[in-house]
């Protein structure tokens, strides 16, 4: 599926393996404050492997003697990895101690919060990623790492979004038309959110397919660089292109629902066409209540780093905002094979 969407660059100039052990794919989550030390909220500070998200607060309530409910994370992380992430647990005027816990789920740090933690309170997640059996050009993808700290990559939402085969997509289809009526909040939440990434995924490849992905058109809506506020420039001037090549501001694409498209010009029409071709999602979405809203149309990875251990082992750092996915980077270099399991890394 992912395969089928375009990338910025010629073909991946290695092919690699991705994920032959958790510990090749392991994410720190970076938080936007410190908390405050006191609080009715315990967050803990936990490491966990083979492992996902939710298995881990289940976890943790029950080691806690709370309510899953009671038990809140910023983001949602993958099994297939070792990942470094915060969850909150409501207890007021009480810690309890959590020491009985499984393999591969340690806490790290304890400390007490005013608020529980909420989804999407990241400032963005830190990726050491180990690509194995590289084969092809190590000079050339060095060079392009290079250049992807400058212009970035296309800001795709990764293919876990869309389940296993497509298959958060097809629970969207028989939601929208009637047949899925399970009435289960957290999973209409998921088919919503998959029928979303797939209108803006599809805008984005026709805008990387034609080359315009990182380039300002007229009509187009700019977005603030780690931001979801957005503008529409009255005019294209030296100033915004200064902007835009400094990372600042970046074109940006539809998150689909009610409302009227920000956009004008061709970058409605193509936003509009990509909507009819997709109705049922784009009149889903909109029956569903979901207000328009934007996404940047390119990442730019920060703080990246890559050290070649050997001939055919590729070590890469780096950061993103939160809500992006490593596998938006790692397409851009390399076409890779993973064990039988989905995965990017976003959160």
């Amino acid at each position: 599926m992912a395969d089928d969407w375009p990338r910025s660059a010629p073909a991946p100039l290695i092919h690699a393996r991705l994920r032959a052990a958790p510990e090749d794919f392991v994410v720190e989550e970076q938080m936007p404050f410190t908390p405050a030390g006191a609080g009715e909220h315990l967050w803990l500070k936990i490491s966990k492997r083979g492992l996902n998200t939710d298995r881990a607060a289940q976890i943790l309530a029950k080691a806690a003697g709370v309510a899953r409910r009671d038990v809140s994370y910023a983001g949602m992380k993958d099994r297939h990895a070792v990942t470094v992430q915060w969850f909150s647990l409501h207890l007021p005027g009480r810690t309890p101690e959590i020491s009985a816990l499984p393999p591969g789920l340690e806490v790290l740090e304890a400390v007490r919060h005013t608020r529980k933690l909420r989804i999407g309170a990241l400032a963005g997640n830190r990726f050491t990623i180990v690509l194995r059996e590289c084969t092809g050009d190590r000079e050339a993808t060095t060079r392009r790492i290079e250049e992807l700290r400058v212009r970035g990559v296309p800001n795709y939402f990764g293919e876990q979004r869309f389940g296993r085969e497509g298959g958060n997509l097809e629970r969207a289809r028989a939601m929208f038309s009637g047949a899925d009526t399970s009435g289960d909040r957290k999973l209409r939440g998921i088919y919503l959110s998959a029928a979303r990434s797939w209108l803006f995924n599809e805008v984005l490849a026709r805008r990387v397919a034609d080359g315009t992905w990182d380039r300002m058109l007229e009509g187009d809506v700019m977005i603030l660089n780690g931001s979801r506020s957005f503008f529409v420039p009255e005019a294209i001037d030296e100033t915004l292109l200064r902007r835009l090549g400094e990372g600042d501001i970046h074109p940006s694409g539809p998150l689909w629902g009610r409302g009227e498209l920000p956009t004008q010009g061709r970058v409605r029409d193509l936003e509009q066409a990509i909507a009819a071709e997709h109705s049922g999602f784009a009149t889903g979405l909109e029956a569903a209540g979901l207000e328009q809203e934007r996404r940047a149309l390119r990442v730019i990875p920060k703080e990246i780093e890559a050290e070649w251990f050997d001939a055919a082992t590729l070590r890469l750092r780096f950061s993103l905002p939160a809500g992006t996915y490593a596998t938006a980077v790692l397409r851009e270099l390399a076409d890779y094979r993973t064990e039988d399991h989905a995965g990017g890394g976003s959160g």
